[in-house]
């Protein structure tokens, strides 16, 4: 009795259906950077085997799109048994029929392909933007949840975790050493860990990258990998402000993610709408995500937080355990971060592992109590809210064109104080106010020293500003 044969799928249908879906998924500038490129070459005994026309676009693929792919050739009715991608540089062979398996890719190609064709010196994903991982350590699971953070915590978990696009951007914001950076590497792990494709950048990273990209003229391929994930996650933005260029990308990504419905993990150190360099389109955009603050922990917080460390330590050295009073009384130090902590706690370990006797950790818990968490750095922003405050201005004036006696003075008294107590140069605090010259600059601390010299009384104004900032 003969075996009835097996039907062999329409793989050419199948796979053409499966275009479609993915270029819904993916959109269409994603999708024809990427998956675009592929020509089905054979699909013998259910084994595909596709052709790229340029290495890195065959390890991109290969790295980051074939369960997609497998995924949507399953729901056109396939099921493949496996899947290659192959460098393929010439046009492709006639399967089944005499037709060809699509149609040629375009002949104009991005000036990154055109570039790398002849000498692909390493993948895209090392190239640019996608080497950075995030770090194990700095998990959901290792993250002490208290009043100061729960809010902005469970926001980041379902970002991760849900699917659903009802809000596509999340803007956590707070001091430094809060806790944002943790929150951002934990949020990429989970959501990697479910499958999705997570893009972790420091505002520095995407600045450098950006500008390289632009020296080499290969910003086509930069916005394709920028564009081309599940989910976006940049950290410290405020450092992103400082270039036009930059921002204007950051303004055309987050456009490119909303249209996507993907979504957007972005940290700063304050909220947007009181974030300076920022076009109001970008602040705009911003604002109309999903702003949670982070705020310095309570003594329970901070308790947990040390002991959290306290545990891991003494899991990875059973013979060093630090008291628990000693940790309380570090967690009774008022008015420090979650970054504090972590220092205190390593400076006690460095005690430790010198004196061997925990009981001498005294000496250094004295030391650091007494001290407290070092004073901040008193900033631009802070010299110009106080100096305002003390005009009874808006500090949005000192970026205006104004000139009145009213404003003018006040401004150049802020500029003398951000170039007496912070060690900008005279260049940056003119981009500071309103992106005056650094001469303008000048002439405003030479005449504040001018009249501070000439006049007591107004030289006690000056001084009590300066006390007033740097007790802050």
């Amino acid at each position: 009795m003969t075996q009835p044969q097996t039907k062999t799928p329409d793989w050419l249908g199948i796979w053409n259906t499966a275009r479609d879906r993915l270029r819904r998924q993916l959109g269409g500038a994603t999708f024809d950077a990427w998956i675009g490129k592929l020509v089905l070459l054979e699909f013998s005994k259910d084994d595909l085997k596709f052709g790229a026309p340029k290495p890195f676009v065959r390890n991109w693929v290969t790295n980051n799109f074939t369960g997609r792919i497998e995924k949507a050739l399953r729901a056109a009715g396939g099921v493949p048994a496996s899947i290659t991608i192959v460098l393929q540089e010439t046009e492709a062979p006639r399967v089944g029929g005499g037709l060809p398996t699509q149609e040629k890719p375009p002949a104009s190609a991005p000036v990154s392909e055109a570039a790398g064709a002849a000498q692909p010196s390493q993948p895209v994903a090392e190239r640019l933007l996608f080497a950075r991982l995030p770090k194990p350590a700095l998990s959901f699971a290792a993250f002490v949840e208290g009043p100061a953070n729960a809010l902005a915590l469970r926001a980041a978990r379902t970002f991760a975790e849900d699917d659903t696009d009802d809000i596509s951007l999340l803007f956590i914001h707070g001091g430094f050493g809060f806790g944002k950076t943790h929150l951002l590497n934990a949020t990429a792990l989970e959501a990697r860990r479910r499958g999705k494709r997570a893009l972790l950048l420091g505002s520095e990273d995407m600045m450098r990258q950006f500008l390289g990209a632009l020296g080499r003229r290969d910003t086509l391929s930069f916005k394709e990998e920028l564009r081309a994930a599940d989910m976006l996650l940049i950290d410290d933005l405020q450092h992103l402000c400082r270039s036009s260029s930059t921002m204007s990308e950051l303004l055309h990504t987050l456009n490119a993610y909303s249209d996507l419905r993907r979504k957007v993990v972005i940290a700063g150190d304050k909220p947007p709408g009181a974030m300076e360099n920022l076009g109001p389109d970008v602040r705009s955009r911003l604002c109309g995500g999903l702003a949670i603050g982070l705020e310095k922990p309570d003594r329970a917080t901070r308790l947990a937080i040390l002991k959290a460390r306290a545990e891991e330590f003494f899991r990875l050295r059973p013979q060093e355990a630090i008291p628990e009073e000693t940790l309380a009384r570090l967690a009774d130090v008022d008015d420090t971060t979650p970054r504090d902590l972590v220092g205190f706690f390593h400076n006690l370990t460095v005690h430790l592992g010198v004196t061997k006797n925990p009981q001498a950790l005294n000496v250094a818990v004295d030391a650091m109590v007494s001290r407290g968490p070092l004073p901040p750095k008193t900033s631009i922003d802070d010299i110009q809210r106080k100096t305002a405050e003390y005009y009874k201005l808006d500090p949005r004036d000192f970026l205006s064109a104004q000139r009145s006696r009213r404003v003018a003075r006040p401004r150049q008294v802020a500029m003398f104080l951000a170039r007496t107590i912070t060690e900008r140069s005279l260049p940056d605090i003119g981009r500071r106010f309103g992106g005056r010259d650094h001469t303008t600059v000048l002439h405003a601390c030479r005449r504040i020293a001018a009249l501070c010299a000439e006049d007591p009384t107004f030289k006690q104004e000056i001084e009590y500003l300066r006390t007033a900032l740097l007790k802050r």
